[in-house]
């Protein structure tokens, strides 16, 4: 991160203040599409799935013929000196060659490894792609929480100012009180006390301020200017848990994914299997020989030789006896298999977990929400009363900062119940697998999984026959469900 950036970071957590107006307030919308196009942990988990998709091709690969070719170039000289004999009638021997061949290999059938490994290989893009969706869950809950945490702070910041701005003129009317002999010294020092307390508390708000402004900067990818209202999420959330329930075991990006490894580990199974079975496939190639031979001396020489050789094979392999590598594999297999179903009942146990304890806190912010509305609504009342009734001796100042202290107590309740309530029905939606970017933001560019594993998958082409290798290659081979894409 650049100095100038870090700075301009720094100077947005310690600002205090708000000078932006309402016609250019940033909306939940707006931190949503801005976290969603630039957030570095989405944008890793992106990648991670791009890398996921190769697995498809790779996989594919086995279906399609490999070419590869060779050339060599040689050349030798033997000098046999000045003695030359019958035997040796050459003062020099001079030879060169060269070779080139092409060879191009086609599997035919491969027991069903390949068809069970390209299963596999689309199963794990399909969990990678709710693994993506899970990250993206979290991320708009922590674009949530962090939203409505400043809004609170800035709220929390208000009252504890307006709290200082009343202590302060409760103060000034102690002092006039006190000058004229109404009220004792002891009532000056208390509303000293409070506003002192009053200070101290618009400090740690401040500060508070502060970490929430950073942390949605760390979230969202900028600092937070005057933040608007959040929208309601009521329309999004289900009218009884039983629905959340049903939602959550059909669209939890967790359950899901589990869903999707127990395919992949029975494909996995079919891979190991399909060693007990032959393999078939199909060569040919085409090469070329050229050699030449240059003899210098009393009988010199000079002849050369060219071949050209052209082959097509079949070759089948049965395998017989491998030292029960193959039994091995196929057990540990299993067990793999055997963990990753263990594992879908586990997620889904997780997932009515999360559901119910987001349920609970939803109806316990709903509740605290209209007993905090009705304690602000009593509270003001009575500092009203308590305030009136000191006017005519009724009351003393202690009770005055009491009713005082009371309210603002009750306000800071009611704006932390408000940010509980938003925060909990977020989170019945992020266990529900709900939270959707197209819901809170509509208008953001969508990123597509879809399009990068075409382009991927479609890089390199086909080749025509490789559909009848396909359907070859399933005959007689260990069964392997193909995964179905999800929403």
């Amino acid at each position: 991160m650049s100095k100038s950036r870090r700075a301009g970071l720094l100077a947005a957590a310690c600002c205090m203040s708000f000078l932006a107006s309402a016609a250019n307030a940033e909306t939940l919308t707006d931190a949503v599409a801005l976290a969603y196009q630039t957030n570095p942990t989405l944008q890793q988990q992106r990648a991670a799935l791009r890398a996921t998709d190769e697995g498809v091709v790779q996989a594919k690969s086995a279906f399609r013929p490999t070419v590869s070719g060779s050339a060599d170039l040689t050349a030798s000289r033997t000098d046999y000196g000045t003695d030359a004999s019958p035997s040796r009638p050459y003062d020099t021997l001079k030879t060169s060659g060269s070779g080139a061949s092409v060879s191009l290999s086609q599997p035919l059938y491969t027991g069903g490894k390949a068809s069970a490994n390209l299963t596999a290989a689309q199963a794990n893009v399909l969990a990678g792609r709710e693994d993506l969706r899970s990250v993206e869950q979290s991320l708009l809950a922590n674009v949530i929480t962090a939203y409505v945490d400043v809004r609170r702070t800035q709220e929390s910041l208000r009252i504890a100012q307006e709290n200082v701005n009343v202590l302060t003129r409760q103060l000034d009317e102690s002092n006039a009180r006190f000058e004229v002999g109404e009220i004792t010294r002891t009532d000056v020092a208390q509303s000293q006390a409070r506003l002192a307390a009053a200070k101290a508390s618009l400090s740690s708000s401040q500060a508070s301020l502060a970490v929430a402004r950073a942390n949605y900067a760390q979230i969202v990818g900028q600092n937070p200017t005057d933040l608007a209202p959040e929208p309601s999420l009521a329309a999004l959330l289900p009218g009884t848990v039983e629905q959340a329930f049903d939602a959550a075991e059909a669209n939890n990006p967790t359950v899901v994914a589990a869903r999707y490894d127990e395919q992949a580990a029975t494909a996995a199974v079919a891979a190991a299997r399909a060693a007990y079975l032959p393999t078939v496939a199909a060569g040919a190639s085409f090469g070329y020989d050229a050699s030449e031979v240059n003899a210098a001396g009393k009988s010199g020489k000079q002849f050369g030789d060219y071949d050209r050789a052209i082959a097509g094979s079949i070759t089948a392999r049965v395998p017989i006896f491998a030292g029960g590598l193959n039994a091995s594999t196929i057990r540990a297999a299993r067990e793999r298999e055997n963990a990753a179903r263990i594992a879908v009942e586990g997620a889904k146990r997780t997932v009515v977990q999360q559901v119910s304890s987001a349920w609970s806190n939803l109806l316990a912010a709903r509740a605290n929400l209209v007993s905090n509305e009705e304690q602000v609504r009593a509270t003001k009342i009575a500092f009203e009363g308590v305030r009136q009734e000191q006017q005519v001796g009724l009351r003393t100042t202690l009770d005055v900062l009491n009713a005082q202290q009371e309210l603002r107590a009750a306000e800071l309740a009611l704006v932390t119940a408000r940010r509980d309530e938003y925060v909990a029905s977020a989170g019945v939606l992020q266990a529900m697998g709900a939270l959707d970017v197209g819901k809170l933001a509509p208008d953001v560019t969508r990123y597509d999984p879809k399009t990068s594993f075409d382009k991927v998958n479609h890089a390199i082409g086909w080749v025509p026959w490789e559909p009848v290798v396909q359907a070859l290659d399933k005959v007689a081979s260990p069964a392997a469900v193909v995964p179905a894409a999800g929403k």
